[in-house]
Order: C-alpha cells, then structure tokens, then sequence
C-alpha cells in the first residue's frame, strides 16, 4: 500500500505486467505499419511514460509528437476537453497513432480525433495501455488495449492524483474503490469428459452464487464481438494454433472486471497448464483473491465411456459414441490436468471427489468439500 495525499492505494497492475503487455502492443502496430508513413501522437502529461516505453519497442520507421490536453480534476472526470496543445506538424496523408495512458469516457480521443480530421490524415487509430469500458460514452473505441480495467480511480505510471503520483512505476488502484477479495469462493473444477462436470458446475453456481468463467464460452463472445482480443485470438484459431496463454488470461480478466461485487468464480476449462495456473494465481493475486480449491471428479474410464455411449444416444454428438475419439479425450484430459493437479497439490489446494453414483450422491460429496474449504 502507497499513501498519495490524503489516499491511500494498492497495486493493482505491476510493472513487469506492464512491460509484458507493452512488449505485445508494439509487435502488433509493428506489424500493421510495417512501411507506412507513421506519427504517434501522445497525450500528455499521463502517456509520457507509456509513450517512452513503448517507443523502446516500436522497429519501424516513425515520427513522436505531442499534445497537451486537459479534462481531469482530482479523482473525477469532468467531462470536457479544456484544450489542445501542439498540433503543429504536417500529418496530411500520413498515418496517426493517438497514443494514451487511459481512456475512459473518451470524450478526450473524440475532441482530438475531430481537431484532426481537417489535417487530412490517412488514418487515425488509439493505443492505450488502460481502457474503462464500463465507462465509455464516446465514438472512437481504442485499436490496441493493454489493459481493460473496471470504472475505479488508479495512479501511477503516468496517471496522477491531483499531479501526484505519476513517477510510480507500477499501477495502483484507490484503496477505497478495491474490493475486499480475500473472503471469495474461486473454484478450478476439472473433470474428465462424461464426468457430468457441466451439471455439478451448475449445482455449485446456484449454491453458492458464483460466477461460471468458460473459456470457451470467453473466446465466442469476444470473436462474435469482434473485440480487439477476439480479433487476435481467431488469427491464431484460423491458423490452427494454439492461442497463447496471454490472450486468453487477458480475455479472463476483461471478464473477472465486469463483476463488481462477486461472492466467487469458477473456472471451467482453465487453467489447463502450469503456465496458466501461475498467471491466474498472479491476476487473482492482483484483485486481493486466490484459487480456493482445485476440486477433481475422479471417475473410472470405463464408466465415462459407458456415460459417454448413452449420452450418444440423445445428445445428437457423433464424437459420443466413437470408441477412439472418446480414448483420445480421455487421454487428453489426464495428459493436461495431472501437472495441474500436482502444481494445486503443492499449494493444498487439490480435492478429489468421487464422481461415481447418482447425481445428487456426487452433489452431496461437492457441498461438503466446498464447505470444508
């Protein structure tokens, strides 16, 4: 904890993260302005250490100006663009990166982009290393995100309170906007295919009024959005490639961000390696919460081959009832959790359940572990 004048705040996003995420928004525009007639425009006073760090990164011929805007007073945003500063350059056909440290209601990005146009730009695009969606009101979304964040005040790292603060080389969030984690129910449930993990997740979610994370769930949301991370995540699903564990952690803290007050999460299909499991521990870390408990429903092989035959029968699901494919996600799922498991193992955090009986029979067993957490 930091005391900036009379506030007191946490950190919220590290400055190796930081780096990591400016690292992969450089690749990015390196890789979309790749011969093309470049300016970034920073905002100052907050983007003058983003822009620094990110300018390290950029391997392509550009240009750096600035601009000086106004809209901030102590912790709240009032709303209206005082004014523009040095615009003096000749950017007519040329391409402009608007860089930021923040963006929120976005008043800002749309005054600049409207004193722009009439300079006859080729094209005007945003990076900005932090994004509020919860509070945009403007036109002009953010091109390159580094990191969404919810509606709550944060300095450093540029950003200030009240011109104080910005010299911080991490980011740090109010304390009195932080909430308090510490008490919240994070449960990883793993379960093999056939294992009825889909039901029991249901059963634990109503209980205990969690909110279900799917991974997969995530990643259609975000192509059919089209947001940035989708867009990112399809190049490699298209590909055939495995999408990197960074775009789908980011996908799951953009989502984690949108509940203001939650009693708790539950993970479904992540994490699914030791990488994930230690980036998860470090977000989660971040937000003042931790993984509660990795719960396994321990189910024979030859009872899921035979539950995943019947529900073959009334699922409409060819893969159900074809012996190899059903091997094969088997093997998968023990191939991928048992390092999983053993990183949870180490930290005290793995629970075994006997997935064999009726529902209800393993729905008891669930509710007595989560309950002796």
């Amino acid at each position: 904890m930091i005391q900036v004048l009379d506030k007191s705040f946490e950190v919220f996003i590290t400055r190796e993260e930081i780096q990591r995420e400016i690292a992969s928004l450089a690749e990015k525009i390196n890789n979309d302005y790749k011969g093309r007639d470049l300016v970034f425009l920073s905002v100052l006073n907050g983007a003058f250490m983003f822009t620094s760090d990110l300018m390290k990164k950029i391997t392509i011929d550009c240009e750096v100006s600035f601009v000086k805007m106004s809209s901030y007073s102590g912790v709240e945003s009032r709303g209206r663009v005082d004014e523009l500063i040095g615009l003096g350059d000749n950017i007519e056909g040329r391409d402009i990166v608007i860089v930021e440290d923040i963006v929120d209601t976005g008043i800002t990005i749309d005054k600049i982009i409207s004193l722009l146009e009439p300079e006859g730009a080729a094209s005007v695009k945003v990076c900005t290393l932090l994004y509020k969606p919860d509070a945009f009101k403007g036109k002009k979304r953010p091109d390159y995100v580094g990191f969404s964040i919810s509606n709550a005040f944060v300095v450093g790292y540029g950003l200030d309170y009240n011109e104080k603060g910005r010299n911080l080389d991490a980011i740090y969030q109010i304390r009195e906007q932080k909430k308090q984690r510490n008490s919240m129910l994070n449960i990883v449930l793993f379960g093999p295919p056939g294992a009825g993990k889909g039901t029991q997740s249901e059963r634990l979610i109503e209980k205990y009024n969690l909110v279900h994370l799917s991974t997969g769930d995530i990643f259609r949301a975000n192509i059919k959005g089209s947001t940035e991370l989708g867009v990112l995540a399809k190049t490699y699903i298209d590909k055939g490639q495995l999408v990197p564990d960074e775009v789908t952690i980011n996908m799951l803290k953009a989502e984690v961000e949108k509940h203001d007050d939650p009693k708790g999460f539950i993970f479904d299909g992540f994490p699914r390696t030791i990488a994930q499991a230690e980036a998860l521990d470090e977000f989660l870390s971040s937000i003042g919460t931790s993984i509660t408990s990795m719960i396994s429903l321990d189910v024979e092989e030859e009872e899921l081959k035979a539950r995943l035959a019947k529900r073959a029968e009334t699922s409409g699901r060819p893969d159900d009832a074809d012996p190899k494919v059903i091997q094969n996600r088997i093997d998968v799922y023990r191939n991928e959790t048992a390092p999983v498991k053993d990183y949870y193992e180490s930290q005290d955090k793995w629970v075994m359940i006997n997935g064999v009986g009726s529902i209800d029979e393993i729905t008891s067993r669930l509710f007595a572990a989560v309950d002796a957490l």
